[in-house]
């Protein structure tokens, strides 16, 4: 009980310090989106669409223009 009451600190320590360590990895990942979500705009108004507008393929419909997905069909052998 006594050796355990010796380390105490340290794993407190070590604790609070990966507490830090996650919300950084978490502002580090919100940063990235950001960055991510920018570029995206960016390169869609070079493209001459509009950002946050579904993407039309040339002569084609809007990819999810009806508001759902394809239907899935699995090929040969059910897969």
């Amino acid at each position: 009980m006594g050796r355990m009451l010796q380390f105490a600190p340290l794993i407190g320590l070590m604790a609070v310090s990966a507490c830090e360590t996650m919300q950084g990895a978490g502002r580090d990942m919100q940063s990235a989106g950001a960055l991510l979500t920018e570029q995206s705009a960016n390169t869609q108004t070079q493209m001459g669409q509009t950002p946050g507008q579904p993407y039309v393929a040339p002569g084609g419909a809007a990819y999810g223009a009806t508001g759902t997905a394809a239907p899935y069909s699995p090929g040969p052998g059910g897969f």
